[in-house]
């Protein structure tokens, strides 16, 4: 015991160990804050995979697109529901 006590008067000593106590628990960028920064990147860099494949899927798309003239049309008139003057349009909605 007496050991103990010996180590407990070294300023040093107890100075360092109030420090880490601080900087593992108390402080606002202690080890925990860290850990879930860390995962939270993660997720992110994760995202940020998929919307840029899906990004070069899209430009690959918009390519083809205004390349080809008749796959414009039928992209056109499928999605936005255009149609040409003379054409009449009917909308079937499924129940």
């Amino acid at each position: 015991m007496a050991k103990y006590l010996k180590y407990t008067k070294n300023f040093y000593f107890v100075f360092t160990v109030l420090f880490i106590v601080w900087m593992v628990f108390i402080d606002s960028n202690d080890i925990i804050s860290h850990f879930k920064l860390r995962s939270k990147l993660s997720d992110l860099e994760n995202q940020r995979e998929f919307y840029q494949e899906r990004k070069e899927k899209i430009k690959a798309e918009r390519e083809e697109l205004l390349s080809n003239y008749e796959l414009l049309e039928k992209f056109a008139r499928e999605r936005y529901l255009m149609k040409r003057k003379t054409e009449d349009l009917y909308v079937i909605v499924e129940e």
